[in-house]
């Protein structure tokens, strides 16, 4: 087993509809205004990002996103990552009921030394830790959406 592998998958349930998640999803530079664990965003170009982000571990990573799809009628987003964490995150939208569902889907290796000479001992903390900045996510897109 690789222990510095993770595959990440999170299912929201929201009160909007598909188009509205969408929108303000696929503007990922605006992420930390709502997102207070996504500390920044910087565009390199208009498909690329260096974002830098941390949860409850006292422990940045910053990782660069490039976009490998953007696709409104099929309601997906995908990007590559490299940087402290390597390999791939994507959202996936569709209608539910009177609402949308969202998954998120990380499949990634921790490239930084430090995390990976900590990765069987941290692993039930780096786990617990992305759990948590996705459920804060989640509330806090719930809330964006009310306000837009």
């Amino acid at each position: 087993m690789n222990w510095s592998h993770y595959r990440f998958r999170s299912v929201w349930d929201l009160p909007a509809a598909p188009g509205a998640v969408y929108a303000v999803l696929e503007r990922h530079e605006e992420y930390p205004h709502w997102w207070p664990e996504v500390r920044e965003m910087v565009p390199l170009d208009e498909r690329t990002a260096t974002a830098r982000f941390r949860a409850l571990i006292p422990y940045e990573l910053v990782v660069t996103a490039r976009e490998t799809r953007r696709d409104p009628v099929a309601l997906v987003l995908e990007a590559a990552l490299s940087g402290d964490l390597e390999g791939m995150a994507r959202w996936t939208l569709s209608a539910h009921g009177a609402g949308t569902r969202v998954v998120y889907e990380q499949d990634v290796e921790v490239v930084r030394p430090l995390l990976r000479r900590l990765a069987v001992p941290g692993r039930p903390l780096f786990r617990a830790n992305h759990a948590l900045m996705m459920r804060s996510g989640r509330r806090r897109l719930r809330r964006r959406l009310g306000a837009v």
